[in-house]
């Protein structure tokens, strides 16, 4: 296919068919927008619990793009270099009902689904862009998680509770990194807001020294490149990559510790909750002999904090190469699951993350997990029982876990459509390429530039995860968004 021929391609179309083709519904049935007609109104405080925290400097942090607002931060110094956190999160429960239309549709699929083309939203646009997003300049329920940190970036005291806030600020990733960075202004939505600047700075610090002893106790530094493709009129003209930058290391590392604090709050109150967990690395192995190809050891068993003094090393040594490094590793760590964890149970835990208690709570609008814990803690703060049986809960962990490995196939698989309407018209052209995936299954590979994944079909023996190669680009199926490489000498 020409690229002049890519307007013949109707990619919302196609990504319909690989929602309907991996079990996600990519539209919400009627029973769910006949509820949503009668939902007129964000919801209102009820009850003497709720506290009043409008007045707050709160802000929003989020992607250029985002309209489904889930979190506020604001700090407040306090004596000996401490600093109190207030991360809120949006009452998605008070209007998507446990066992509605609304709720059900939510539970199918279990996640919002992002593609370069189309969102699929986890709720309907009335809900999660308006009616529970925490909009600027308007009020709206909360979850409020609220953390004190030494200066030392330890967590000295935390409180779980429900509140009524105000977005006074809607700020982007992009403007606020690059002016923490010193590469541009204070963005206009902060400069407007007096005291907005200063709690952006004191955001900053104390997220550093959370993300500094996080690292220091073996989290890892890892630094991926995502590419999402520029569409425009239908017609896929770009793949802009997406790096970490500041802001998006202050929100990180802020909601790592209210997903900390939650999972602890739960069990202190003897509540069963929704883990999330990754398990020692599967293919330990090869990261040792990656390693020892770059000159560095590691030891024979899995290390977190021996894994993050290795990747430093090379992010200092080596900064160019390191988003390839990165990926290498995230894709030997293998993947995320939820489980359920019982009162008393020992935790898992989170490798990559390095740390015992971890839970999804932090993003309602766009995960199940999230929801259904969150209406965990408001029960547990409420003094009631849990809203789920222990089979229920069990149950939504392994839908979770199955539904979210199929968004995230919806995704790549939309994304090498987009990849492959891209690289169309360059049949023959050879490439700079990393190993990606290596199993029976087959073996994968990244184009440098511009960023696309593709199967090796010749060439591909005792080729491994972190192996950089040059290929040649053989083939491509657009509507199944195959892409074709050959090793290229």
């Amino acid at each position: 296919m020409r690229k002049e021929e890519q307007g013949n391609v109707d990619l919302a179309a196609m990504a319909n068919q690989v929602m309907n083709d991996r079990g996600l519904e990519p539209d919400f049935p009627p029973a769910v927008a006949k509820e949503v007609r009668h939902l007129t109104a964000p919801a209102q405080p009820d009850g003497a619990d709720v506290r009043d925290l409008r007045q707050r400097l709160w802000s929003s942090i989020d992607n250029d793009d985002s309209r489904d607002l889930d979190q506020l931060t604001l700090s407040e110094a306090q004596p000996n270099g401490a600093t109190t956190i207030f991360v809120a999160i949006a009452d998605v429960d008070a209007l998507v009902r446990k066992g509605s239309a609304i709720d059900l549709h939510a539970q199918h699929n279990t996640t919002s689904v992002y593609t370069g083309v189309k969102i699929f939203p986890m709720l309907p646009e009335k809900l999660s862009t308006d009616l529970t997003s925490l909009n600027p300049g308007q009020d709206r329920m909360s979850v409020v998680t609220e953390m004190t940190v030494s200066a030392d970036g330890s967590l000295l005291a935390s409180e779980v509770y429900r509140a009524y806030v105000h977005n006074q600020a809607k700020l982007t990733y992009k403007g606020v990194g690059a002016w923490l960075e010193g590469e541009g202004p204070l963005p206009e939505a902060a400069s407007r807001v007096k005291g907005m600047e200063e709690q952006l700075r004191m955001q900053d610090k104390v997220a550093q020294r959370l993300k500094k002893l996080r690292h220091e106790q073996g989290a890892l530094d890892l630094e991926t490149i995502e590419a999402r493709a520029v569409v425009k009129d239908g017609k896929v003209i770009d793949l802009d990559v997406q790096r970490q930058n500041r802001a998006m290391e202050l929100i990180e590392d802020f909601m790592v510790a209210v997903n900390g604090v939650t999972a602890r709050y739960l069990q202190r109150k003897k509540f069963a909750s929704f883990r999330r967990i990754v398990r020692s690395p599967e293919r330990w192995e090869r990261m040792v002999a990656i390693a020892d190809e770059l000159g560095e050891r590691l030891p024979g068993q899995p290390d977190a904090r021996a894994l993050e003094d290795f990747l430093l090393k090379r992010k200092a040594a080596d900064p160019l190469r390191f988003p390839d490094l990165s990926l290498s590793i995230v894709k030997l760590m293998g993947s995320g699951e939820y489980v359920v964890e019982k009162p008393g149970q020992a935790p898992i835990g989170h490798f990559g993350l390095a740390v015992r208690d971890y839970a999804h709570s932090t993003a309602p609008n766009r995960r199940y997990p999230d929801l259904v814990t969150q209406r965990l803690l408001k029960a547990a703060i409420a003094g009631h029982r849990s809203p789920y049986t222990s089979k229920e809960l069990d149950f939504l962990a392994e839908h979770c876990t199955n539904q979210e490995d199929a968004s995230n196939k919806v995704e790549r698989q939309v994304a090498k459509i987009e990849a492959a309407l891209l690289l169309s018209g360059r049949i023959g052209e050879r490439f700079d390429a990393l190993v990606t995936g290596a199993s029976s299954k087959g073996t994968w590979v990244r184009v440098l530039h511009p960023a696309v994944e593709g199967k090796m079909i010749r060439g591909e023996k005792g080729l491994d995860v972190g192996d950089r190669i040059k290929v040649k680009l053989v083939s491509i199926n657009i509507e199944r968004g195959f892409i074709d490489f050959e090793r290229a000498h």
